[in-house]
């Protein structure tokens, strides 16, 4: 019996190394719940399980989710972006580059001749044959979309080393995450921080996982999230909250905040007006604000817009006075035009 044991768990252990050591394109069972991977030996793993070495660089791109056009633009790869979607109007400049769809004929991308294809786990998940079309013919597709800020740094390198921007990358990176100290260190002496609710959904009532970039984004504004014993599901940084669980938050919420666009197309007057909401403190008083879901959601560098945003929000004088000069120390050391801080 223990022979037999043995002899089990190592084909286990051998299945599992063949599974690491797929080839590039080979997608692996269950792999939208991965995290994307920039290996020692320069191969990145993306969320689908791909395993893609990064030797060839990769010139002509289309980028099948906004975040991915964002970071491409910050990263210099401007000329290097073929296609975009309709959704993509930041920066300017990619408003002007065709458009392009996972709803589309196959052909109509393959006509195009990209030898990359940056798309993302629901549209690789919802389109397998149009994704299957394009790895038969020899188009390499990848996919991401971090989920929290530790894999939003992750996929910004997987950018560089794709494209060969490697040291632009770290560059952006060490930008990012200095500008994220200077933030957090307006408001490191504070004892009393202000509670706040940070919704996602209001139609469903929902806020984010605590492990969510949005409230990374909050945090290191200055800011306390109330609702830090949201449940966390796997690969979704949405959760479930529910009316009655704020309303037990009511008196010590201080701040209710909103991301607002496609996502949650909210006004405050509909939180203002929620029945049993006029007994929430912030409610009460009239600190609803809507912040911009492009600044606390999407991982691209504006995130750092959306810190400024909020901490002007919680902590007004700091901020006012010091973060936009955080902003125009990281456009310096990231290398970004000025449109990146202005927006």
């Amino acid at each position: 019996m223990l022979k037999a044991f043995a002899h089990f768990r190592r084909a286990m252990v051998l299945v599992m190394l063949i599974a690491l050591a797929s080839p590039a394109g080979k997608v692996l069972a269950g792999g939208s719940g991965l995290a994307p991977v920039l290996a020692s030996d320069g191969c990145i793993i993306d969320q689908a399980g791909r395993r893609i070495r990064t030797g060839r660089l990769k010139r002509r791109i289309i980028s099948l989710y906004t975040a991915h056009t964002e970071n491409l633009f910050a990263l210099g790869l401007d000329q290097a972006v073929i296609g975009v979607t309709a959704h993509d109007t930041f920066p300017p400049a990619a408003r002007s580059k065709p458009v392009f769809s996972a709803h589309d004929d196959p052909e109509r991308l393959l006509a195009a001749k990209p030898d990359l294809v940056l798309t993302r786990p629901m549209l690789d998940r919802g389109h397998p044959d149009f994704v299957r079309r394009l790895e038969a013919s020899g188009i390499t597709v990848v996919s991401l979309q971090p989920r929290n800020i530790h894999e939003v740094m992750t996929y910004w390198e997987i950018l560089g080393a794709l494209t060969g921007q490697q040291q632009r990358a770290k560059r952006l990176v060490a930008a990012f995450k200095q500008a994220v100290a200077d933030f957090r260190r307006l408001t490191a002496g504070l004892k009393n921080k202000p509670r706040v609710y940070f919704e996602a959904i209001h139609s469903k009532m929902k806020t984010f996982a605590p492990t969510a970039v949005a409230i990374f984004v909050l945090e290191a504004a200055g800011g306390v999230n109330v609702a830090c014993d949201a449940p966390v599901r796997p690969n979704n940084n949405i959760a479930v909250y529910g009316k009655e669980r704020i309303l037990s938050h009511a008196r010590e919420i201080e701040y209710y905040l909103a991301q607002q666009g496609a996502m949650n197309p909210v006004r405050a007057d509909d939180i203002a007006g929620e029945p049993g909401f006029e007994i929430i403190k912030a409610v009460a008083e009239g600190k609803i604000y809507l912040i911009s879901e492009k600044t606390v959601s999407r991982p691209t560098c504006r995130l750092l817009i959306g810190i400024q945003r909020i901490g002007t929000i919680l902590h007004p004088g700091i901020f006012l006075r010091h973060g936009p000069a955080i902003l125009e120390r990281f456009q310096h050391r990231a290398g970004l035009d000025h449109v990146w801080i202005d927006y």
